[in-house]
Formats: C-alpha cells, sequence, structure tokens
C-alpha cells in the first residue's frame, strides 16, 4: 500500500518541506532508508544520516536547524519519535487487518461468534465458546469449551485456552502462550496423585501477553490478569495468582502459586517469586531478584537473591565484592599469629 507526503503529513498534523507527491510503500531506520521509505530523526546521534540517507521522506522535529542539503522530502512534527510510534501503529493495524473464517477452521455449532472475526486455517473453537466482535483468531490455535472472548482480542497462531477461560476485551496473546494449563499440585500423602485443578483464568481487559507464557488455572477460584497487564515472553504464572493492574514484567520471570501482586510494579528479567506472598503497588524488582517474603511497603524496589530493599543492597554490595580481599587478609593475620582461633 502507498501513501503520499501529503497524506501522511495530514495524518500526523506536520508541515511539509520537499515534494508533497512522493510515494512512500514501507518503513526503515534512517540509516537503512532506500527509496520509497520513510523513516524518522530523533536521537541526535544519527543526525549525519538526515543529509546521506536515501529514504524518500523523514519525520523531523519542528525546531530542527539543517546545516546542509537533504534530497528526501521532510515532514516536521513536535515529536518525531511519537509521529512515527503512531504511523508504526497504523502500520500493524493494516497488516493484521485479516476477515474471514478459513474452510479449514473448525467451529462448533455450539458456539457463538460475533461479527467480523477471523479464524485462520486449523483453528479449533469448542462447545459453548462466546467470541466477540473483530476477534483475530490466527492458525491453530485452541479454545476450549466454555472459553469467552471480548472484543477486538488477537491471539496469534498456535495460542492454547484450556476450557473455562475468560479473556478480555482488546487482548494480545503472541503464539505458543497457553492459558489454563494444570496448576502444579501434588499430594506426597496420598501416592503423590495430582491434585485436580478446576478453576480458571481470568484476563482483564487490555492485557498483553508475549510468546510461550504459561498461566496455570486454579485449583479452585481463578488466576487472574488484571487490566493493562503486560507481559514479556516465557514467563510463568502458577495456580491462583493475582497480578495487579498496570503491572509490566520482563521475560523469564516465574511466580509461584497464590501470591499476590499490586498494581504499577514493574519486574526486570529472570525474576523468581515464591508461593502465598504479598507484593505492594509500585514494587520495582531487578533483573534475577529472588523474593522469599513478602514487600509490603509500597514503591519500594528491591534487588539481588534472596532480595532486600535496594538501598540496603547497594551498601552491602560493597562489602560482597570485598569478601576474597578481607579473606585474605585474615589469612595474613593468622599466620603472623595476630589472630588466634
Amino acid at each position: 500500500m502507498k501513501f503520499t507526503a501529503k497524506q501522511i503529513a495530514d495524518l500526523l498534523g506536520g508541515q511539509i518541506e520537499g515534494k508533497p507527491d512522493v510515494e512512500i510503500s514501507k518503513l526503515a531506520k534512517i540509516e537503512e532508508g532506500e527509496p520509497g521509505s520513510i523513516s524518522f530523526l530523533a536521537n541526535p546521534l544519527y543526525t549525519q544520516y538526515l543529509y546521506t540517507s536515501k529514504a524518500s521522506l523523514i519525520i523531523i522535529s519542528s525546531n530542527f536547524k539543517l546545516t546542509a542539503p537533504v534530497t528526501a522530502t521532510l515532514i516536521r512534527v513536535p515529536s518525531p519519535e511519537n509521529a512515527f510510534a503512531k504511523l508504526l501503529e497504523m502500520y500493524n493495524q493494516i497488516k493484521l487487518n485479516k476477515t474471514g473464517i478459513s474452510k479449514m477452521a473448525f467451529i462448533s455449532e455450539k458456539a457463538q461468534v460475533g461479527a467480523n472475526i477471523y479464524a485462520g486455517e486449523f483453528a479449533v473453537i469448542g462447545d459453548n465458546v462466546r467470541i466477540g466482535n473483530n476477534v483475530k483468531i490466527y492458525p491453530q490455535v485452541y479454545v476450549g469449551d466454555n472459553v469467552v472472548i471480548g472484543d477486538d482480542t488477537t491471539l496469534f497462531a498456535g495460542v492454547k485456552i484450556y476450557s473455562d477461560c475468560v479473556i478480555g476485551n482488546r487482548c494480545i496473546i503472541h503464539s505458543g502462550a497457553v492459558i489454563g494449563s494444570d496448576g502444579f499440585r501434588f499430594a506426597p500423602q496420598n501416592d503423590h496423585k495430582t491434585v485436580p485443578q478446576i478453576g480458571n483464568v481470568i484476563i482483564e481487559d487490555d492485557v498483553e501477553i508475549g510468546a510461550n507464557c504459561a498461566i496455570d488455572r486454579a485449583t479452585l477460584g481463578s488466576t487472574i490478569l488484571r487490566k493493562g497487564v503486560k507481559f514479556d515472553n516465557l514467563i510463568h504464572i502458577a495456580h491462583n495468582v493475582e497480578i495487579g493492574e498496570n503491572t509490566y514484567i520482563a521475560a523469564a520471570n516465574v511466580i509461584a502459586g497464590s501470591t499476590k501482586v499490586g498494581k504499577n510494579c514493574m519486574f526486570s528479567g529472570h525474576v523468581g517469586i515464591v508461593g502465598h506472598l504479598q507484593i505492594a503497588d509500585n514494587t520495582m524488582l531487578a533483573a534475577g531478584a529472588g523474593i522469599s517474603k513478602s514487600i509490603t511497603t509500597p514503591g519500594q524496589t528491591w534487588m539481588g537473591s534472596p532480595a532486600f530493599e535496594a538501598g540496603k543492597y547497594r551498601k552491602s554490595f560493597v562489602y560482597f565484592r570485598n569478601l576474597p580481599n578481607l579473606a585474605d587478609r585474615i589469612d595474613t593475620l593468622e599466620k603472623k599469629g595476630n589472630i588466634q582461633e
């Protein structure tokens, strides 16, 4: 699909310098621009490429002053980064705007399907499923019996949603994610039999789940991801966990059963949290943190494994890194007879 510089400028509310009828059909980094592409300049470190880029159209700041001739047509906007992000969103909407139900998809006669949905090849939708409007279900997605999916939600290829789970509006679930698999519970006193998991998973509105995440169903009740939660790839959420609104979790996090995470938290990669804890609102966890006790004070940052409050951790780290030197000094003093065992 092609757009003219004028169409782009009108969309972004920008001012054109150059040819308003120049056409673009793709996006590119400014250092890799080529004819027919559009790029942007936001970072001053890339200023040199403005004068050498072969891109046909470049978005720059309204107050940027040129120091040499530019071959590309320019669009001036208050924030080039925000403007380009808007273009990326538009591009993505066009690219992912799939409709229609494939002849090779299976939809149960007992399912209720909303308007304007897309169901790709080998998608399977079970009995008593309720699907809202404008839902996109990519190839090889499995939606189990009694699942509810809200409007404008996208399930990318290979997503598996077990029975009885509830997915809200405008959610995005990426390939390989499994929603509603059994929690990890066994009864050693009863011949190590698996404890049945008869609850479900509830995912509220505007949640995004990355590729290959596993969200376990509750033993009883629900595992819950509240509104606006954002997950990176490769995250495991165990049975009966609750994640508060607008919490962001990076890759390789593991949260054990029945832990409750507050609102607006941010967890870096490879964090581990044991079960049955409370994590306060606005908590930040550094990469690799191991959380073994509840965090009850909102707004703290924790580091280390086992983790403790970041200010204390940084002070303690001065001693951690000097332990070899301290040990050598003690050995030297012992040899000199200044220290007795």
